[in-house]
C-alpha cells in the first residue's frame, strides 16, 4: 500500500510515457497480483493458464488471446476473489529440440558417452550457421535444450510483464520441470495400474522425417497433387482393374475388397487374384466400407497405405507384408509371397521413388493400364514436412473412446456439462470425440521431454518381456529409465541377458499438458481444483481441451474446470493464422512501444471469444486516445477540490443514475465472460460522460455552489476508473495514484447498489439538445463559446419536463439565450437561432 499523493502532484500535463515501466516494476516490487494461500476454495478464481510453447519469440497472437485472460482474471480479483493465476511453459517436444539443433549446430547422438563441456558450433549469442550439425551425447542434447528454454522464458516473462498480465511470477512451472515430469509420470503409472494405458504393437502413423510415432490430434491435411493409376490384376475369370495413387505399395497388398452388394464380385468373394508384376496371391473379400461408386468399386488392401487399410486388415483378420520402413525407404528384403528378385529394385528407395519405378515397371509390362491426375488431401504430421506413412512398431497408448463406446458417451457427457464461451465450440469438442479411430497414442522417439517411467525385464536371451514391465514407486519420481536402475537390479545389469532394458521413449507433449490443472495446483489442489476457468485457442479442443477432460474423468471422475473461453486466432495480412514458420508474426513489443500497452490490450479485448482478428492499427489508436482522454478527464476532474456536499442536482443524479445502469450492465457481461461487452458499455457511457455531462455540468462546477457537481464528477470518475481497469491496468493505476491509496486493482469491483437509481431522461434530454446546439455553431463556422440567441425544443411533455430540471445547466453550457420548450406529440426536435 502507499499513501496518498497529494493532489497538488496532479502533473500539468499527463502522458502515458513509461507507464508501462513504472507499473510493471512497482507491481512487481510490491507482489500486487500474489496469490493468498490462506484463501478458501469458495473464496478462490483459479485459471488453468495455457503454457505457450518455449521455442523462440512471442508474437501479437499471443497478446491477443492472452489478454483476455487477463482482464477475466482482474475482474474476478476486484470482486473479491483470491485469484490463482499461474504461468507455465511449454518446453519439452519437437519445436524445441528443433531450434536446439538450429541454434546450437547439433543433433542428438544416444550413442554417444557424456562428456561435460561437449563444444558446440553455435550458442545463445551467435547461433550456428549452415546445415552441418555435430553429434552430441543425449545427456549433452538435454542441456543445451534446458539452456535454450531458461533464455527463451526469460524473453517470454518480459513481454507477459510489458503487456500488463497480473500473473502470480511465483507460481510458474516447466513441463520438463522435476514437478511437472513427477505428476506426468505418476499420472501415467496410475493409467497403466488402473488399465488404462497399455503397450501394443500395431499399425502407427509415422513421420519419416522426425522418426516418431504421431497420434490423430497431430495430424493435419494438405491438398497435394497426385495420379489415379488403373492397374491390371488377374482375377479367376480374367483381368480386372483397380485404380490406386499408390502403386509402389503392390508387394504390400494383401487382399482386394468390394461392398458385400457390388454385383459385379458376388461371384468372385473368396477367390484368390495376383497382383501385377509381383504376382503374389491375394484373395477377393467383401466388406462394408468399400464404396461401389468410386472407380470400379474394387479395392486394394496394402500394409499399410492409409487407416482404412489398417480398419480392414483388423475386421478381415489379414496377414501383415511391410515394406516401408521408418526412415521413410522401401525395406531391404521383399516380404513373404513377394517375389524377391522382382522386388530388389525397389530396395532402399524412398517413397517417392519406388513409385516411379513401379510406374515405370508397369508401364513397360503393360499392366498399367491408364492414369490421370488427382488432387486430394494428404495427412501430414503438423510440424512434419513429408506425408506420413504407416509403420507398425511398439506404442504406449492411453484409452480414449476411440475404441470404447461407454468411455466415449461418458466423454461426450463431460463435453455437455462444461460451459463454453461461445457455446457453438462444444461442437468441434463433440465432433472430435465421435470421430476418433483409435486410442491415444503418447509414447515419442524423441529425446528431451518426459521419459516414460518404465523398464522390461530381459530374458535369459536378452529378449525384452514386454508382458513384465518393471514400474517404479511413485516415491522416486521422477526418473529417467535411462540413466536409474529398476529396484532390486545394479548398474551392470543393464541391457544384459536375465537383467533389465529401460524404455526409450518419451511422452507426448501433450501427455504433460494435459495435466497442467495438476502441474498449477502443486500442493494447492484442495483450494483451486476443479479449476473455474480454462482459456484456450478454438484450433487446440482436439488436443489440450480433450486431453486435459480425458485425464481429469480418469483420474477424478469429473471435468478439470467449470468454463472454456475459446479464444480466435489472430490473422496474417493474407487472413491466415499468423505462423512463425511462415514469417508471418507481428512482435507484440513493437506494437507496445508505438502505441502503449493499454492501447494494445484495447484492441485485444475488442475480440469476441472465438472470432478470429486481425492486428488493427487503427484500434490501437482508438484505444491510446482512450487512455489520453481518460488522463485528461480525471486530471480536469480533480482540480476541483474535494466537496463536502451530497448531490443533490437533477443532471448530477442523472448522469450518476445512468452510471448505475453501466455499472449494472458491464458487471453482467463479465460474468457472462462477454469482455469485450463490458469495455463496449463502459467506454461508451465514458464518452457521453467526457463530451455531454462534464460540458453540461462544467460551469456550475466552478461556480461557489458547485459541491454537487463536483462530487458527481469524482463520484463517476472513481467508477470509471475502476470499471476500466481490467482492461486499460496502467492508466487506471497511474490515475489511481494521484487521489487514492493502494492499488486500483485490489479495490472493489463497483457495485450498482453504491449508485443513485432513478431516470437519466434529464441527462439523456440534455445531451440531445446540446449536440443539437454544438453542431449548429460548428456548421456556422463559430465557436462553441459563441452565444446562441434562442433554442426551441419541441417534443413529449416528460421529455420538455425532464429538460426543465435542468435547464440552467443547459443554457450556461450552451451559451443560450433564451431556452423555449413547446409539447408536441411528435419525436424531440431542436431549432437552433444563432
Amino acid at each position: 500500500m502507499h499513501p496518498a499523493i497529494p493532489e497538488t502532484a496532479i502533473p500539468e500535463k499527463p502522458s502515458l510515457d513509461g507507464l508501462g515501466e513504472k507499473w510493471s516494476a512497482r507491481w512487481a516490487t510490491d507482489q500486487t497480483y500474489r496469490f493468498d494461500r490462506s484463501a478458501s476454495r469458495d473464496q478462490v478464481y483459479s485459471i488453468d493458464t495455457p503454457p505457450p510453447t518455449v521455442s523462440g519469440s512471442l508474437h501479437i497472437g499471443h497478446v491477443f488471446s492472452f489478454t483476455q485472460t487477463d482482464v477475466l482474471a482482474r475482474y474476478h480479483r476486484m470482486t473479491g476473489k483470491a485469484v490463482f493465476y499461474p504461468m507455465g511453459w511449454d518446453d519439452n517436444g519437437l519445436p524445441t529440440e528443433r531450434r536446439a539443433q538450429n541454434v546450437f549446430g547439433v543433433r542428438c547422438d544416444p550413442t554417444l558417452a557424456y562428456a561435460p563441456g561437449e563444444a558446440t558450433p553455435g550458442s545463445l549469442e551467435h547461433p550456428a550457421k549452415g546445415k552441418e550439425q555435430t553429434p552430441v551425447s543425449r545427456r549433452r542434447f538435454i542441456e543445451l535444450c534446458q539452456e535454450l528454454t531458461a533464455y527463451d522464458e526469460r524473453h517470454f516473462e518480459d513481454v507477459w510483464r510489458a503487456t500488463g498480465l497480473s500473473v502470480d511470477w511465483s507460481l510458474t512451472y516447466q513441463t520438463i520441470g522435476d514437478r511437472a515430469r513427477a505428476t506426468a509420470q505418476g499420472a501415467f503409472l496410475r493409467n497403466v495400474r488402473r488399465g488404462e494405458a497399455y503397450l501394443a504393437e500395431a499399425p502407427t502413423l509415422w513421420d519419416v522425417t522426425f522418426q516418431t510415432a504421431v497420434a490423430q490430434a497431430e495430424v493435419e491435411f494438405r491438398d497435394a497433387d497426385s495420379t489415379f493409376y488403373d492397374l491390371r490384376f488377374d482375377g479367376p475369370t480374367g483381368p480386372l482393374t483397380i485404380a490406386t495413387t499408390r502403386p509402389e505399395l503392390l508387394p504390400a497388398c494383401v487382399a482386394l475388397v468390394a461392398h458385400p452388394d457390388d454385383e459385379r464380385y458376388q461371384n468372385l468373394f473368396g477367390s484368390v487374384v495376383r497382383t501385377p508384376w509381383w504376382e503374389a496371391e491375394v484373395p477377393l473379400l467383401p466388406h462394408k466400407d468399400a464404396d461401389p461408386a468410386v472407380g470400379t468399386g474394387l479395392v486394394m488392401v496394402c500394409t499399410f497405405g492409409d487407416l482404412t487399410d489398417v480398419t480392414w486388415w483388423r475386421d478381415l483378420g489379414l496377414p501383415i507384408r511391410a515394406i516401408v520402413g521408418r526412415d521413410g525407404r522401401l525395406l531391404p528384403d521383399a516380404p513373404s509371397g513377394v517375389d524377391a528378385e522382382r522386388y530388389a529394385p525397389l530396395a532402399g528407395l524412398t517413397v517417392k521413388a519406388a513409385r516411379r519405378e513401379t510406374v515405370r515397371t508397369l508401364r513397360e509390362a503393360g499392366l498399367l493400364l491408364g492414369e490421370r491426375p488427382l488432387r486430394h488431401a494428404v495427412k501430414y504430421y503438423e510440424k512434419g514436412d513429408l506425408p506420413l506413412e504407416i509403420v507398425t512398431s511398439r506404442q504406449w497408448y492411453i484409452t480414449n473412446g476411440g475404441r470404447d463406446d461407454r468411455l466415449r458417451d461418458e466423454l461426450l457427457r463431460r463435453g455437455e456439462a462444461l460451459n463454453w464461451y461461445p457455446p457453438h465450440m462444444r461442437a468441434r469438442y463433440e465432433s472430435w470425440v465421435r470421430g476418433l479411430t483409435g486410442d491415444w497414442l503418447i509414447s515419442r522417439q524423441r529425446y528431451f521431454g518426459v521419459p516414460i517411467p518404465v523398464w522390461y525385464r530381459l530374458d535369459d536371451q536378452g529378449e525384452p518381456r514386454y508382458d513384465q514391465p518393471l514400474l517404479p514407486a511413485e516415491g522416486r519420481l521422477p526418473v529417467d529409465p535411462r540413466a536409474e536402475v529398476p529396484d532390486g537390479y545394479a548398474p551392470e545389469q543393464r541391457d544384459e541377458p536375465g537383467g533389465f532394458t529401460a524404455d526409450p521413449d518419451v511422452m507426448d507433449t501433450w501427455a504433460t499438458s494435459s495435466l497442467s490443472p495438476v502441474i498449477a495446483a502443486g500442493d494447492l489442489m484442495d483450494k483451486v481444483f476443479p479449476m473455474d476457468l480454462r482459456p484456450q485457442a478454438h484450433e487446440i479442443i482436439r488436443t489440450w481441451l480433450f486431453t486435459t477432460v480425458l485425464r481429469s474423468h480418469l483420474e477424478y471422475d469429473e471435468l478439470p474446470w467449470k468454463n472454456a473461453v475459446i479464444s480466435g486466432w489472430v490473422l496474417a495480412d493474407n487472413s491466415s493464422k499468423m505462423s512463425k514458420s511462415h514469417n508471418t508474426v507481428a512482435p507484440p513489443l513493437e506494437a507496445i512501444a508505438e502505441h502503449g500497452p493499454d492501447a494494445v490490450r484495447y484492441w485485444a479485448a475488442s475480440g469476441r471469444p472465438g472470432v478470429d482478428i486481425t492486428p488493427s492499427r487503427e484500434q490501437m489508436r482508438i484505444g491510446r486516445r482512450l487512455a489520453v482522454k481518460l488522463l485528461n478527464a480525471s486530471r480536469f476532474v480533480l482540480t476541483f477540490p474535494s466537496p463536502s456536499e451530497l448531490v443533490t442536482s437533477p443532471l448530477d443524479s442523472a448522469m450518476l443514475a445512468r452510471l448505475e445502469s453501466v455499472v449494472a450492465s458491464a458487471t453482467a457481461a463479465f460474468e457472462a465472460y462477454d469482455y469485450p461487452g463490458a469495455l463496449s458499455t463502459v467506454e461508451r457511457f465514458f464518452w457521453e460522460f467526457c463530451d455531454d455531462y462534464l460540458e453540461l455540468a462544467k460551469p456550475r462546477a466552478y461556480s461557489p455552489d458547485g459541491g454537487s457537481a463536483v462530487a458527481a464528477m469524482r463520484t463517476a470518475l472513481d467508477t470509471l476508473l475502476r470499471l476500466f481497469a481490467p482492461f486499460l491496468p496502467f492508466v487506471t493505476e497511474e490515475i489511481w495514484s494521484w487521489w487514492r491509496t493502494g492499488s486500483i486493482h485490489l479495490a472493489a469491483w463497483p457495485s450498482s447498489a453504491g449508485l443513485p437509481s432513478g431516470d437519466d431522461a434529464a441527462l439523456a434530454a440534455a445531451s440531445e439538445v446540446i449536440a443539437a446546439v454544438r453542431r449548429a455553431k460548428s456548421a456556422a463556422r463559430l465557436s462553441q463559446r459563441a452565444p446562441a440567441s434562442a433554442v426551441t425544443v419541441t417534443g413529449p411533455a416528460a421529455s420538455l419536463a425532464a429538460l426543465r430540471l435542468v435547464a440552467d445547466d443547459l443554457q450556461a453550457a450552451g451559451q443560450i439565450g433564451s431556452l423555449i420548450l413547446t409539447e408536441s406529440s411528435g419525436a424531440l426536435t431542436v431549432t437552433v437561432t444563432l
